[in-house]
C-alpha cells in the first residue's frame, strides 16, 4: 500500500492506496509551526481510527506548495512509516512533457492533477482547482501541460470583504437563491459565487479557443468545487480525489 499526501497551503490530504484502490483519505489543516511527532501522531491517529498500520505502508509520495513544511513531513515519514518519500518535483517522471517557459515555476499539484486528468478522461483538458487560489490549467491532446492561469480563492475574496471594508460582515461561503439580492448579506453571496461561476465560464471558454483541438474535458476538484459546478455552464466533472489518483499514478511511473 502507498501513502499520498498534497500539502496545500490551507490544507494536507492524504490518502492511503492498495494498488488502484482508494482505501481512505482525510483533510487536516496545514501548520507550519507543527513539528514531525504532530503530524505523526495526528496521522497514525487516523489510519487507526480505520484500522490500518504504518508497518503495511511500502511507500509515500508528496507534492508541495509549501516549501516551510517540508522538513517536518519527511522526517515524519522516515520516523513513523519508516520510510523516505517521494517528493514530486524536477527530477521526478510525471509522463507529461511541461511547455511552461520555466517548468520548475509550476505548483506541483497542477502538474499532478495534469496528470490525473489526462490519464483519466484523455485529452484535450481543463482542469479548475478550487484551492487557496484558483487555478486553471490547460492540457493538450497530446497529454502536454501548456500552462494556464492563477486567480485569487473563493475563500480569500470573501475574506477581503470583511476584513477590508467596515461594515460588511464575514459570510457562509452559500449559493443565495437569485443574483438580485435583497439584503447585504445575500448580496455578498451572490458577488462571491455567481461572480466566480462567471469567471469559471470565460476563462474556460477563452481557453477552449486557445487550445483549438476540438471540445475539451472541463474538470473541477477542490473542496468549493460542487459549489461552482453547480451552476457553471462549462465544468463537465467535479472530481476531488483528482490530485490524490495523480499521485498514485506518478508514484507507479517512478517505481
Amino acid at each position: 500500500m502507498i501513502l499520498v499526501m498534497d500539502i496545500g497551503n490551507t490544507n494536507i490530504v492524504l490518502g492511503v492506496y492498495d494498488d488502484k484502490k482508494l482505501i481512505s483519505y482525510w483533510r487536516i489543516a496545514t501548520d507550519k509551526n507543527k513539528t514531525a511527532d504532530e503530524y505523526g501522531l495526528s496521522i497514525t491517529q487516523l489510519f487507526a481510527y480505520e484500522h490500518l498500520s504504518a508497518e503495511t505502508i511500502d511507500g509515500i509520495i508528496i507534492s508541495s506548495v509549501v516549501p516551510p513544511i517540508m522538513y517536518s513531513i519527511e522526517h515524519m515519514c522516515r520516523k513513523y512509516f519508516h520510510r523516505d518519500p517521494l517528493v514530486v518535483g524536477p527530477g521526478i517522471k510525471t509522463g507529461m512533457n511541461i511547455k511552461y517557459d520555466n517548468p520548475k515555476e509550476v505548483g506541483a499539484d497542477r502538474i499532478v492533477n495534469a496528470v490525473a486528468a489526462y490519464e483519466t478522461y484523455g485529452g484535450p483538458d481543463i482542469i479548475i482547482d478550487f484551492g487557496t487560489a484558483t487555478t486553471f490549467c490547460a492540457v493538450s491532446d497530446k497529454g502536454e501541460y501548456l500552462g494556464g492561469a492563477i486567480a485569487p480563492g473563493i475563500k480569500i475574496s470573501s475574506d477581503a470583504l470583511f476584513e477590508r471594508t467596515a461594515r460588511l460582515p464575514r459570510v457562509e461561503l452559500a449559493k443565495p437563491d437569485t443574483v438580485i439580492a435583497k439584503n447585504t448579506v445575500n448580496s455578498m453571496q451572490s458577488g462571491i459565487v455567481y461572480g466566480y461561476v462567471g469567471l469559471v465560464d470565460y476563462m474556460v471558454r477563452r481557453m477552449a479557443l486557445e487550445l483549438d483541438a476540438g471540445k475539451p474535458h472541463v474538470i473541477a476538484t477542490g473542496g468549493l468545487a460542487r459549489l461552482i459546478a453547480s451552476e457553471s455552464e462549462t465544468i463537465e466533472k467535479t472530481d476531488n480525489l483528482l490530485t490524490l489518483e495523480g499521485l498514485r499514478i506518478i508514484y507507479c511511473r517512478n517505481q
